[in-house]
């Protein structure tokens, strides 16, 4: 129970961070960084790829015992900026060296096991329900976003006669 829940928190969480990933990538700032992960061999992509894993992944049970100890708002704060960074730079680092990762078998064989749970995760109905709330609710938020907008544009033009 406590592995779902863990898991599904990284589910939630990747929603967020795919996109922040891929805005990242499209700038060049990255692109010299890009280079040089793109140039190491398999097995020093691997320990590259496990630093922000090793180094992210304690944000979990720190920002469960800052809640528990009575500091909600910094406890979300530090899950909700420890797990997007984490899953950022993961995202990142995967899709830029997936090839040479997949080289690897143990990785390999660990990878095959996550995309089998995680298909099966997404074949439920309640996990599609899941989706189709969040595309409405990214649907709305948009919609409310463009309404605001165009309110402001309107307010600042001035009808006043000359």
């Amino acid at each position: 129970m406590l592995a779902t829940i863990y898991f599904l928190v990284d589910a939630v969480f990747l929603t967020v961070a795919r996109p922040f990933a891929n805005w990242i990538a499209a700038h060049r700032i990255f692109e010299s960084l890009r280079i040089r992960i793109v140039s190491l061999r398999p097995y020093p992509t691997l320990a590259l790829f496990a630093v922000p894993l090793i180094v992210l992944e304690p944000v979990k049970p720190v920002a469960a015992y800052l809640a528990g100890t009575g500091h909600i708002a910094m406890g979300m704060t530090v899950l909700v900026v420890g797990e997007v960074l984490k899953l950022v730079l993961v995202e990142r680092l995967f899709s830029v060296s997936r090839e040479k990762l997949i080289s690897i078998p143990a990785f390999a064989w660990t990878y095959g096991r996550y995309s089998q749970a995680k298909e099966w995760l997404e074949s439920f109905e309640a996990w599609q329900i899941a989706r189709r709330w969040r595309r409405l609710a990214r649907y709305a938020v948009r919609s409310y976003v463009q309404e605001v907008r165009a309110s402001q544009r309107l307010e600042r033009v001035s009808f006043q006669p000359r």
